[in-house]
């Protein structure tokens, strides 16, 4: 069972303002940018050796992400670990008493990769996103 970061993921008001600073200052390279319509979020992701920074700016004040702006205010959202097996690990969380948010991996439309997220209640406060990329 392999695990690495696939990204951090950090909440911002605005895209273009948080990549002045990751991309321009810091000279993190981009690797893409992607609207997300079913989560009313505007993605980019930075290369960080074989890792990303995510970056998420809400479209919508009311969805998930718009709503944790306006309470936590920008900043880190969750780590995301990459796994081999997600439905396997999931089980195995669960036989540890691990709470989790989905009760079975989602599939994102665009490239195929299965996620879930984990209950902060479980990991000491840190909201923690399971990735499994297709083969």
């Amino acid at each position: 069972m392999t695990h690495k970061i696939n990204h951090l993921a950090i909440v911002v008001p605005n895209l273009d303002q948080a990549l002045h600073f990751w991309r321009d200052a810091l000279g993190l390279p981009l690797a893409r940018t992607e609207e997300n319509p079913e989560e009313h979020v505007n993605i980019a992701f930075m290369e960080v050796g074989t890792s990303h920074i995510e970056l998420l700016e809400p479209t919508e004040p009311e969805s998930g992400i718009g709503k944790y702006l306006d309470k936590r205010g920008p900043g880190m959202h969750h780590v995301c670990i990459e796994v081999d097996d997600i439905a396997a690990m999931m089980n195995r969380l669960l036989e540890h008493g691990i709470e989790l948010i989905n009760d079975s991996p989602k599939t994102r439309k665009n490239d195929g990769i299965q996620y879930c997220f984990i209950h902060p209640r479980s990991t000491s406060g840190v909201l923690v996103e399971l990735y499994e990329l297709p083969s």
